[in-house]
């Protein structure tokens, strides 16, 4: 086993960061998490907990004064001003900061497959504070280069693709899981996007989790793409346990007025973002990440989605008109 290691996590109690908390106390690191305090708290008694708020900048982080751990897992910088706030405060006081980015920061996400090594977004300017679909990538671009120009080489950047898994409140996967339940208990038809050829591709959270202690375990540098296996729309109905599938054409869709938020994930390839579908994970998987079968992801996130209030965009009764639709074309 590897040395117990001391790690502070910026966030933590939501989705991708419990993940990232949950896998850190399974490999017996010792975890203290800064939050705002703002979302419900539901990890183990035994995690620290900080309050602060690096949006305030120094003022907002005196939590973390006078306090030294071995490395820092940042899930929660968004805008250049907090992550500038945490980088330097922890400059002295941690050995490695991994940021959690994206692969929207990708300039040419239609580029098949998307590398670490291709172009970004123009970067946004320091003082930009709102985060809309728009800024997010050039936002996470500026935060990123803030992270490497204090750390260096003590910096790790993680670009994780669709993330997917138990306690995503996102309502994007588990549409997926949840409609083919749905669809299957009810003896209904279940529409999907395209002929079934197009990709999609999602990182498991636990599998991002390990991943984020293996390069702390290992003190890895450096920028990877964490991103899961690339399976075709009828591998991912497969997995999701959908039966009577529809497949309905973009144009019948569009015609319908059905677009990406209906049906999150969807990106044909020849999409202006397709890439972002072939995210190629190479270097991620030599340096330790392992995934998991995407056929457990869609069943562990359906199991625990079933127990949650989420309402998507798509209602059943205009799903079964567009494949009404379909099958009159």
């Amino acid at each position: 086993m590897a040395t117990t290691q001391t790690v502070l996590v910026l966030g933590g109690t939501r989705f991708v960061g419990r993940h990232i908390v949950e896998a850190l106390l399974a490999a017996g690191h010792t975890v203290t998490v800064l939050t705002r305090g703002q979302s419900p708290d539901e990890l183990p008694e035994h995690v620290e907990r900080l309050q602060g708020d690096r949006e305030r900048g120094a003022a907002g982080l005196q939590a973390l004064v006078a306090r030294t751990w071995d490395a820092c897992v940042d899930v929660s910088g968004y805008t250049p001003a907090a992550v500038r706030a945490s980088a330097e405060a922890l400059a002295g006081s941690v050995g490695r900061y991994v940021f959690v980015s994206t692969v929207s920061v990708y300039a040419e996400q239609n580029r098949h497959p998307v590398r670490e090594t291709d172009p970004l977004l123009p970067a946004a300017p320091e003082d930009l504070t709102e985060v809309t679909g728009e800024s997010y990538g050039p936002l996470k671009v500026t935060c990123e280069r803030i992270v490497q120009e204090v750390f260096a080489d003590r910096a790790t950047i993680l670009r994780p693709q669709i993330v997917a898994g138990p306690f995503d409140h996102t309502a994007r996967y588990p549409y997926w899981p949840d409609r083919a339940t749905q669809a299957r208990q009810n003896g209904q038809p279940m529409l999907a996007p395209g002929s079934g050829s197009d990709h999609v591709q999602a990182i498991d959270a636990r599998d991002f989790g390990r991943f984020a202690v293996r390069v702390i375990e290992d003190s890895t540098p450096g920028i990877f793409n964490v991103a899961g296996p690339r399976l075709t729309w009828a591998e991912f109905m497969t997995a999701i346990g959908a039966q009577s599938v529809v497949w309905v054409d973009a144009a019948t869709l569009e015609a319908q007025g059905i677009g990406w938020r209906d049906l999150p994930l969807y990106l044909a390839d020849d999409s202006e973002q397709g890439g972002l579908m072939d995210v190629d994970a190479t270097r991620a998987l030599a340096a330790g990440l392992t995934l998991t079968d995407p056929a457990t992801t869609a069943r562990d996130t359906g199991a625990w989605s079933a127990g949650q209030p989420t309402e998507y965009l798509l209602t059943p009764e205009r799903e079964a008109e567009a494949v009404k639709v379909s099958r009159t074309v």
